[in-house]
């Protein structure tokens, strides 16, 4: 009671003086009766606060995909040889349907008979695909790790870092560079020059992460009370004040008990933890249940965003799916809790840990969703462990809603209002904005209205993006930029002009268990791609490769 007393005291006090407020949800919480996502004393809404944030790893490779490193990177044990059971270096299997380069494995074939390939980061592809999933997930912004690049990975590093830039910048997402400093001896000096003569270019990008006006910069791994991270306060002290001289605004990746500084945080860290403008304390392994994540929100995270509040740091806490090997997710419930629990708590900002971290099992990229896409006799957990099926993009559709709480898109609820599988069951993800792929591997595109629609599209853009609309009778109309789809009867190829639905704009939505849908239109006809040499029509009387389409794919 005493701490809550104060947390009001300290925001009547706020919104008193003209203190801002960030866009996260500010209605009441229906627990414990304050406001939620209400920054007491932070920063206003920029590039991170008020925003959802994933860490981004890229650091997938394969031997022939000319990167650099030409190794295994990450995918095995020992990089020179290919991934297999003897060889393995990841927990969890991707999802790689929507990958143009992949790479063959030393593992069996997946048990729907596909090759058992791997995607490498360093592909334009791998990164244009990982930036859209971001784009269409409302995910705002990817943390780049950043390790010692002064070893022989550097200049694979290098590289994707100038592929994210550009990533970033063509699906309209934010980035910053995030230092993982473990294990970096000659810290100190090495990551100013790194800074000074690589990673402050990248700032002047339209896509280099802005808060407060200044670039964005994580370092990770200060004060955490290990031999992989020796340096004193000072000597951190130091760093930090170094990229605050340089115009930064400085987030801090650090131990989970930062503030009481007992196990877990070096000692007398505290006024260097205080020099940050943001703290991100480490989570992975210290929760795996619904009820781990209750006591941390009850016992250290409240206390923590009190202490920010007061101390005019912003919070950014981590968000984790769980573990998936380890039967953590609970089908999104794990996670979801900490969305709740962050949003009501009143975090400035939320860091999802993390984006593609198949090594430990903890990523939210696409991910195999059951049996039929592992490789035979492994052991790999799949999504639908605990006997619900979820589809492979579940956790960043998940991300998605998360999001949309944390910003007041939608009211502050403790129950997951995010389906396993889109549309709530159905297939059908009413409500989503989506994009359909041919079997040409082109986007559709709505040409605007001014022309018939086509199936040519290599990017997506506004034209590509349709929002799904339930008009009842379980059929789907497709809508894009105020307009409906229309079949036209199969009289004259398709168009997306129409400004009411009537039949012509209704289709049937069929799922054909291979990953992709087909349109069946009111003529009983179904809508065909034309493999993108002529307009699209709803003229073929059965489904052929032509017929079928990927979604957000």
């Amino acid at each position: 009671m005493k701490n809550k007393l104060h947390f009001l005291f300290i925001l009547s006090i706020a919104v008193l003086f003209g203190c801002r407020k960030t866009g996260v949800n500010s209605k009441l919480d229906p627990i414990n009766g304050s406001k939620s996502g209400v920054v007491a004393l932070g920063s206003p809404v920029g590039d991170v606060v008020g925003k959802i944030t994933v860490g981004y790893q890229g650091w997938f490779a394969a031997i022939g995909d000319g990167s650099p490193i030409n190794a295994w990177w990450h995918w095995t044990q020992n990089w020179g040889a290919a991934p297999s059971p003897s060889n393995n270096g990841i927990k969890s299997w991707p999802d790689v349907r929507d990958y143009t380069n992949t790479y063959q494995t030393g593992w069996a074939n997946l048990n729907n008979g596909q090759p058992a390939k791997l995607f490498s980061s360093f592909s334009d592809q791998t990164i244009n695909t990982h930036f859209q999933w971001m784009q269409q997930n409302d995910i705002d912004c990817a943390a780049l790790q950043r390790f010692n690049p002064n070893g022989s990975e550097g200049p694979v590093r290098d590289a994707i870092t100038a592929k994210v830039k550009t990533a970033a910048e063509t699906y309209g997402r934010k980035f910053y560079i995030m230092y993982d400093v473990s294990g970096w001896t000659n810290m100190q000096s090495e990551i100013k020059t790194d800074w000074t003569n690589k990673m402050s270019a990248y700032t002047s990008s339209s896509a280099y992460a802005k808060q407060n006006g200044k670039p964005v910069v994580c370092i990770w791994g200060f004060g955490f009370n290990d031999n992989n991270h020796p340096w004193s306060a000072a000597v951190c002290l130091d760093v930090i004040n170094w990229f605050k001289s340089q115009g930064c605004y400085v987030i801090g990746g650090v131990p989970t008990h930062w503030r009481t500084e007992t196990s877990d945080s070096r000692p007398a860290f505290l006024n260097t933890y205080k020099a940050f403008n943001m703290l991100s304390p480490w989570m992975v392994g210290r929760i795996g249940n619904v009820n781990d994540v209750d006591n941390f929100y009850n016992n250290v995270q409240q206390a923590d965003q009190t202490y920010c509040n007061n101390n005019g740091i912003d919070f950014q806490p981590c968000v984790l799916p769980g573990d998936l090997q380890e039967h953590q997710r609970a089908h999104g419930d794990f996670m979801w809790r900490q969305f709740y629990n962050m949003v009501r708590l009143g975090a400035q900002g939320i860091y999802i840990s993390m984006f593609d971290e198949y090594n430990e099992g903890n990523q939210i990229a696409k991910t195999a969703e059951n049996a039929s896409f592992i490789p035979a006799g492994s052991n790999f957990v799949t999504l639908d462990e605990d006997g619900v099926a979820c589809s492979a993009d579940y956790y960043l559709r998940l991300t998605r809603d998360g999001g949309r709480m944390l910003k007041g898109q939608i009211a502050l609820t403790a129950t997951r209002p995010t389906a396993p599988i889109p549309g709530g069951g159905t297939g059908i993800p009413y409500g989503q904005t989506i994009t359909l792929k041919g079997s040409n591997n082109l986007y559709v595109c709505s040409e605007n209205g001014a022309q018939p629609m086509n199936c040519n599209r290599a990017a997506v853009g506004g034209w590509e993006q349709f929002t799904v609309v339930n008009p009842g009778g379980g059929k789907v109309v497709l809508q894009n930029g105020g307009f409906y789809v229309c079949s036209e009867d199969g009289a004259q190829p398709m168009n997306c002009n129409r400004t009411a639905i009537g039949p012509w704009e209704q289709f049937d939505w069929i799922d054909n268990g291979d990953g992709t849908i087909s349109l069946k239109g009111s003529n009983g006809k179904y809508v065909s791609s034309e493999n993108g040499t002529i307009s699209m029509t709803c003229t073929r009387s059965a489904i052929g490769a032509t017929e079928k389409f990927r979604v957000n794919q």
